[in-house]
């Protein structure tokens, strides 16, 4: 099965990120860790992966973006689309989708620790599920942990264990779309219960704060309400879990790079 990959890498509209600035830099996705640009991890993993057709970045600065993604790009032979983002996270996912087409994998230009084998294990694993679908990756507590003892601090509790999102999702249609919808006011919902809410309802708020059920029944759940067969597809390598958002986050990622590198690490 081959798909598009949408990489997420816009910012808000006339503000430049602090972290950004902290670094140097006029987007986040441009932040360098392990001398190379944050997104240039991301879409290497990518365009290393036979099951990537199309790559399609969403964000700003195009001339920026291409200069340190075409080398990837031409040696991989993959064809790439460049699209501004639009306002916001959910309507960037739709433009990056209806260019790239369907089915379609989206992640985001932080998700540095991507590899092609993990990319490789999600697209594998939605095999198994009945269209119209969208999936989400996810991976155990005692995966991340094992890759470093900071890599996550904030788990989602289910019946079944404690997981993590991977910023890695699978969208196999139009109609799928509507999953994206959950992520209008921004994700991130282990750090803003209230998004649950409005996403998913107040009984799938309780079960994720209480841990009430397994995570099939609570995406059962999610899929009755979203209309939308939405899945969790556990994945295997803990590092996907840890996305570059702070210094502490970009401390622990260059930390696992260099060691897949052989290289000493800071700690």
């Amino acid at each position: 099965m081959k798909a598009a990959a949408i990489v997420l890498a816009g910012r808000r509209e006339g503000r430049i990120d602090p972290f950004a600035r902290d670094h140097g830099v006029d987007d986040k996705c441009l932040i360098p860790i392990a001398d190379e640009p944050l997104i240039v991890h991301v879409v290497r993993a990518l365009a290393e992966c036979e099951c990537v057709s199309h790559i399609v970045v969403v964000g700003g600065m195009e001339s920026s973006l291409r200069e340190c993604i075409n080398p990837i790009i031409s040696f991989a032979n993959k064809p790439l689309t460049i699209l501004p983002a639009a306002n916001n996270l959910v309507d960037s996912v739709f433009r990056g989708c209806i260019e790239g087409g369907f089915p379609a994998i989206v992640t985001t230009a932080d998700n540095v620790l991507l590899s092609p084998a993990s990319v490789k294990e999600f697209v594998a694993r939605t095999a198994s599920i009945p269209e119209p679908a969208a999936a989400v990756a996810m991976v155990r507590r005692e995966a991340v942990l094992a890759v470093h003892p900071q890599g996550q601090r904030r788990f989602y509790e289910f019946s079944d264990g404690a997981y993590s999102n991977c910023n890695l999702y699978w969208i196999g249609d139009k109609a799928a779309l509507r999953a994206a919808e959950s992520f209008r006011d921004g994700g991130q919902f282990v750090k803003f219960p209230l998004r649950i809410v409005r996403a998913f309802g107040l009984v799938n708020l309780l079960r994720f704060r209480f841990g009430i059920g397994s995570t099939d029944r609570i995406f059962s759940g999610i899929s009755r309400r979203m209309r939308v067969n939405v899945r969790m597809i556990e994945i295997s390598d803990g590092a996907c879990a840890i996305d570059v958002d702070h210094e502490r986050s970009h401390s622990v990622a260059s930390d696992v790079l260099a060691k897949r590198k052989g290289q000493p690490t800071a700690a």
